[in-house]
């Protein structure tokens, strides 16, 4: 797996400060402007609120603002989130860009409050910008915040462990809509290449697992004997039961469709908490 390294220059600004984003987005004049900058953690954002809607609102408006009047910016990919959907019922699943949004975590509110920011200037300003609902992403390299690699930092943990492992965990009933990240990047790219302004795209791979059963599919990678302990405090103050969501207008629009198995995302993921456990 080839890593950018030291291929890419990287600026690291505060996307609070509105002079911070304008001199340093136009200090490096992209082509095309991918903004992920986030207080991305949907458990956190529940006692970090105002700083989940501080950094996702207010830092979104700084950007968007930033390039507004500048004619070298041929796209700005927004990434926001499926969490904006809240809790769905069975019939409306599959979740497409055009379903009612009910988000019901500070996260999930700040994107969908961005989403409004964003839509105000594409159709004040003219600014090129795509909205992208991604899914559920993981894989190699992404921290233990999130629930496939806080299974697998703690699998890799456990294997190195003497006598009997036990690993802690949360909720496991909910179900989640998982794509490997590297399937969500190539989107990234493709809607700035191809996506139309002013139009909500998915990115996801269509189907829902529960977090109990991608947790067993982790557990059979490894031949140590691990016991698994629910943890009350590890739940959230309000989970979504399931997102499922329908990548097809994508598809239809781009080309773009999930290409990476989710066993091989897993394995990958896996193997990267063993290396960093060595």
């Amino acid at each position: 797996m080839v890593h950018l390294g030291r291929r890419i220059r990287i600026d690291r600004f505060d996307i609070t400060n509105r002079e911070a984003c304008r001199k340093h987005i136009t200090a490096a004049r992209p082509d095309y402007l991918f903004h992920l900058a986030a207080a991305a953690s949907v458990g956190k954002s529940f006692s970090m609120a105002e700083t989940t809607i501080r950094v996702n609102t207010l830092g979104s408006y700084h950007i968007f603002d930033a390039v507004r009047d500048k004619k070298w910016l041929k796209k700005l990919v927004f990434v926001s989130t499926s969490d904006v959907y809240g809790s769905v019922k069975a019939k409306d699943l599959p979740l497409k860009p055009e379903s009612p949004i009910h988000p019901s975590s500070p996260y999930a509110q700040s994107k969908a409050a961005a989403e409004l920011i964003a839509q105000v200037y594409i159709s004040r300003y003219r600014l090129p910008i795509v909205i992208v609902r991604a899914f559920n992403h993981t894989g190699p390299r992404q921290g233990p915040d999130f629930v496939i690699s806080a299974f697998s930092q703690k699998i890799a943990a456990a294997e190195r462990s003497r006598g009997k492992a036990v690993i802690k965990v949360g909720n496991l009933a909910a179900k989640r809509d998982i794509s490997d990240v590297r399937d969500i990047v190539r989107g990234y790219r493709m809607l700035a290449e191809q996506g139309r302004i002013g139009r909500i795209y998915h990115l996801c791979s269509g189907k829902a697992f529960s977090i109990g059963r991608l947790l067993n599919k982790l557990l059979d990678l490894s031949d140590k004997a691990i016991n698994v302990q629910q943890d009350k405090s590890l739940y959230r103050t309000i989970d979504i039961p399931v997102l499922r969501g329908s990548f097809r207008a994508t598809q239809q629009e781009i080309g773009w469709k999930p290409e990476i198995e989710l066993q091989t995302t897993l394995e990958d993921t896996l193997n990267f908490w063993r290396r960093r456990a060595e």
